[in-house]
């Protein structure tokens, strides 16, 4: 990998707790993506945000050096390479403050309602501390306590007596977050309530550090738990040679889970897709990326279920079509309050990615 000419500040593993605390429920990722800018300042050669949202970090293909290289209309140009991770979380939107000055809400992304009652929340920008509240067990009906309490029938208490007291603080349309911290525990582990996917977008902004024999584009999107928006905005504008979409995926290596119904292993490397509900990915590449994993002793596993889909989906699908591959990080509890990853697996989705451009900038992958 080509160096800099100058030294560049490393983005280190600190960057997860700013990432995966900071606010971003999607549609309303204003936090978090300036978060993300205030951290890649400099390692860039142009930032900017579009009108959708997406914040988009170019790295210029060095001027001196072996850089590779591809003909287009426009003649001989480097080869451009686009990184993406969605910056948006799932969780929750205020749609109707009630007389009693408790909050009626909607879900934003694929939230189990299950997990949802007397879980702590900050709600709108300024933080609000509220705790989502439902019918005690002691006041329900026999027949409700064999079944999950639907999310219309909770609220989200902040404390309020009276409608106008609430509105004082909150108003239709603020979002609200899960207020879980970013902890490390048990065996090199950490606790958060967004790895997916900031998770993703930390281990973009690390490979920025770097430069390399490419043209670098670093697509921090939106929108994705709602559709997969941001992404295909942001590969219309890029119009890369080849994506690789860094993301979070279902870890369920539980033992009450069967064999077959386990996606990826916790603690046993970041893992590839082969296919999804929404790609099917480039094989030949997929095996290449694998040969040169095994070959430099990286661990990685395959994704072994084809349910669920990342932004991958929309932007294989872009223009005459863009080779994409996905690298995701296991995690556990994904779409909860409190997700868990192995900071192994971090490490070595870092470690990989890092190879791939390297081996991209010298010829040796295929597209």
């Amino acid at each position: 990998m080509t160096q800099p000419a100058e030294p560049r500040p490393a983005v280190t593993r600190p960057v997860l707790q700013k990432f995966t605390e900071a606010a971003g429920v999607s549609g309303d990722e204003v936090e978090i993506r300036r978060v993300v800018r205030e951290t890649i300042e400099g390692l860039a050669d142009e930032i900017r945000s579009d009108t959708i949202g997406n914040l988009f970090a170019t790295q210029q293909a060095p001027r001196r050096g072996k850089v590779r290289t591809v003909k287009g209309p426009e003649g001989e140009r480097p080869l451009r390479v686009m990184l993406a991770a969605h910056m948006d979380e799932c969780g929750l939107m205020v749609q109707r403050i009630g007389k009693d000055g408790l909050l009626r809400f909607g879900k934003v992304g694929g939230i189990d309602d299950r997990v949802l009652v007397s879980k702590a929340v900050f709600v709108g920008d300024r933080r609000l501390p509220g705790v989502i509240g439902a019918k005690p067990i002691h006041l329900q009906e026999r027949g409700d306590w064999e079944k999950p309490i639907p999310y219309d029938e909770m609220y989200i208490d902040i404390g309020a007596t009276s409608r106008d007291e609430a509105e004082r603080h909150v108003k239709v349309g603020d979002r609200a977050i899960f207020a879980t911290r970013y902890e490390e525990i048990g065996r090199n582990a950490a606790k958060a309530k967004s790895f997916d996917d900031r998770a993703g977008c930390a281990i973009l902004a690390e490979s920025l550090v770097g430069r390399y024999g490419l043209e670098v584009v670093g697509a921090f999107t939106v929108q994705e738990e709602v559709g997969l928006r941001g992404a295909r905005v942001a590969a219309h504008a890029v119009d890369p040679d080849l994506t690789i979409v860094l993301e979070g995926t279902s870890c369920n290596d539980m033992p009450f889970n069967p064999l077959h119904g386990q996606s990826t292993w916790f603690g046993r490397g970041p893992a590839l897709t082969l296919v999804d509900s929404f790609t099917i990915a480039p094989i030949r590449l997929v095996r290449q990326v694998a040969d040169l994993a095994e070959k430099h002793k990286i661990p990685f596993q395959f994704k072994r279920v084809t349910l669920g889909g990342n932004d991958a989906g929309s932007i294989h699908k872009s223009r005459a079509g863009i080779p994409t591959l996905a690298i995701s990080l296991p995690t556990r509890y994904i779409h909860a309050p409190a997700q868990l990853i192995s900071l192994d697996d971090y490490a070595n989705a870092q470690a990989l990615l890092s190879l791939i451009l390297d081996h991209l900038a010298k010829g040796d992958l295929t597209l």
